[in-house]
């Protein structure tokens, strides 16, 4: 598939040929931006049967206090690599807004939500799971790669009901030395503990993706989105 590909202030877009029938938003983690996956898209192999259109928001930038104070392209700031610290709620709930009006605008491009995966790295796979558990309208589903819940203990009262049974797919690294790999297994198993279907897959890498996890993520969007 080709795509025509287009940047925006707050994203970069690859568009199919075709007019797109389903979409991928896809968050990069802290300190990358938005073009951080877009050589993924041909890796990925998808059907030319399935025009989807691929939108790669950039993050703010802000300061991160882990960081030092350094201002940097960030969903949300970190205080600490602790649970406690790990996300701050009112970034979050800011990241998490930001993520909705994309999908929406999806909609109004003629791809309802439930043509629409999202899909996220690291701090952006945590705004992915936070925004897409609490979306009103069914998703295709919710990628989550080498990332966290950043707050498990609020999820069964705020999650919508519209997504209690999205497919979720999380990869993980076993070697991990960002989000290690208890925080990942610590996400699966919260997440299955309320029911929600997640496929999960670990591999032996860091803080990266890999080759098997792509053909894993192909093998998945493609089932969600034929």
């Amino acid at each position: 598939m080709k795509y025509t590909q287009h940047e925006a202030e707050h994203e970069v877009t690859l568009s199919p040929q075709a007019p797109a029938t389903a979409a991928i938003i896809l968050l990069h983690g802290l300190g990358a931006d938005g073009w951080d996956f877009v050589p993924i898209v041909n890796e990925l192999g998808l059907p030319d049967s399935v025009p989807v259109r691929f939108v790669f928001p950039h993050a703010p930038v802000r300061p991160v206090t882990v960081n030092g104070g350094y201002r940097m392209r960030a969903w949300y700031d970190i205080r600490s690599f602790t649970p406690e610290g790990r996300a701050d709620a009112a970034g979050l709930a800011e990241a998490s807004r930001r993520t909705a009006e994309y999908i929406r605008r999806e909609a109004d491009l003629g791809v309802p939500a439930s043509r629409v995966v999202l899909a996220g790295f690291s701090q952006g796979g945590a705004v992915a799971l936070e925004a897409g558990l609490r979306y009103p309208d069914r998703l295709a589903g919710i990628l989550a790669m080498s990332t966290y819940l950043p707050f498990p203990e609020t999820l069964a009262v705020e999650r919508a009901a519209a997504n209690e049974d999205a497919p979720i797919l999380m990869c993980h690294g076993r070697e991990d030395p960002m989000v290690p790999f208890w925080m990942g297994t610590e996400c699966r198993d919260a997440l299955t503990s309320l029911g929600y279907p997640v496929e999960w897959h670990d591999y032996p890498m860091q803080h990266e993706v890999c080759m098997e996890e792509l053909a894993d993520v192909s093998r998945w969007l493609r089932a969600r989105l034929a």
